[in-house]
């Protein structure tokens, strides 16, 4: 992406992770590796793009991404998972949010977070008004 910066890549925390799990003596539990909330793998079922990549624990292809977006200037939009064409257009309509993408196996409920970075074209914004939502007007 054009505006992509300050992009943090978690490929050594993964690695260390999975040593620890194959490790002989396991340090690491695979229950405690694999470990997604129920939201996380609803969401990623439902809104994950999919992954060429084999799941590294369980080796299923079922490895999918999702990509949460977080800022200031995202008002109440801030949290929200969005694909990539969406993040391209969030580039350019919004200032700088960050992006964090976590990678998710709905066989065995691993889940890292893989990257993340900061987005937007550097204009300083305000926040979009806050809109009424269901659960504002039913309570």
């Amino acid at each position: 992406m054009w505006s992509q910066r300050e992009v943090i890549d978690y490929a050594l925390q993964r690695r260390s992770s999975l040593e620890k799990l194959r490790r002989p003596g396991k340090k690491l539990a695979r229950l405690e590796a694999c470990d997604a909330d129920p939201m996380l793998l609803r969401a990623a079922k439902y809104h994950g793009e999919p992954t060429t990549n084999a799941c590294p624990v369980c080796q299923a292809p079922a490895l999918s991404t999702l990509s949460y977006v977080f800022g200031e200037q995202l008002g109440q939009y801030s949290g929200r998972i969005k694909r990539k064409a969406e993040l391209e257009e969030m580039a350019h309509e919004y200032g700088e949010f960050k992006v964090v993408v976590v990678e998710v196996c709905q066989t065995c409920s691993w889940n890292h977070m893989i990257l993340s970075y900061l987005l937007g074209d550097g204009v300083r914004r305000k926040p979009p008004r806050r809109q009424q939502t269901v659960e504002d007007i039913y309570g």
